[in-house]
């Protein structure tokens, strides 16, 4: 089956450590991902590493996506730079195309009025209320959230962020779901054999091998 991209946005102050989990699974399993700056030039990421984009945020449609992926930077909270990317997110959002917004991405979002009428969760509580949103009875004190096709995280929560993720798309659900949180959050060993046998059972019905079918 062949899938739209999933997009991830990327800008200077990008938290390299966010988004690992999620994107490395999506790839697993069939989709690109595709990068997203303000323009074409290259960013710096918050552990020094250069990003050329892909595409300009201009250029992005959300008919052509399967995902807009949004991460924490020290920029969200520093000015309005950012500030067009979470009017994207509103775009994907009116769209009906899921958005996955982690650390102070969240605050851009609440910024712009998508936390409002959402239930979500960010860092903390007051973090998001510093912004001066009128979301604050939605906030959910827990990993991640998933609001329709919204889905929230804290910085510390790479891992819930990804299942949230993960579900919302289906690249995993059920026992399997369980399975890859309890293996990569928890470092449950019995959880592996779980995957092994579902990814031996995507691989078949795929044609592909097994180390191909969607090891995350």
């Amino acid at each position: 089956m062949t899938r739209k991209p999933a997009h991830i946005a990327v800008y200077d102050t990008f938290a390299d450590w966010e988004t690992g989990y999620a994107t490395t699974g999506l790839v697993r399993v069939g989709y690109e991902t595709r990068t997203v700056g303000p323009d074409l030039e290259p960013v710096t990421t918050m552990g020094g590493l250069r990003v050329t984009p892909d595409l300009a945020l201009a250029d992005l449609r959300p008919e052509d996506s399967s995902l807009l992926i949004l991460t924490g930077a020290d920029l969200w909270d520093s000015g309005d730079d950012l500030a067009p990317f979470a009017r994207k997110a509103r775009e994907f959002l009116d769209a009906g195309v899921p958005v996955a917004a982690i650390c102070g991405a969240t605050a851009g979002l609440a910024r712009e009025g998508l936390l409002d009428d959402r239930a979500h969760t960010s860092a903390i509580s007051f973090y998001l209320a510093a912004t001066g949103y009128k979301g604050g009875e939605r906030y959910v004190e827990t990993d991640a959230v998933t609001d329709g096709v919204l889905v929230t995280a804290g910085p510390t929560e790479p891992v819930a962020f990804a299942r949230e993720v993960f579900a919302l798309l289906k690249v995993y659900e059920g026992e399997v779901l369980d399975a890859w949180y309890r293996l990569f959050h928890d470092s449950d060993a019995s959880a592996y054999e779980i995957l092994e046998a579902a990814e031996q059972a995507a691989g078949e019905a795929t044609g592909r091998a097994p180390e191909q079918a969607g090891r995350a």
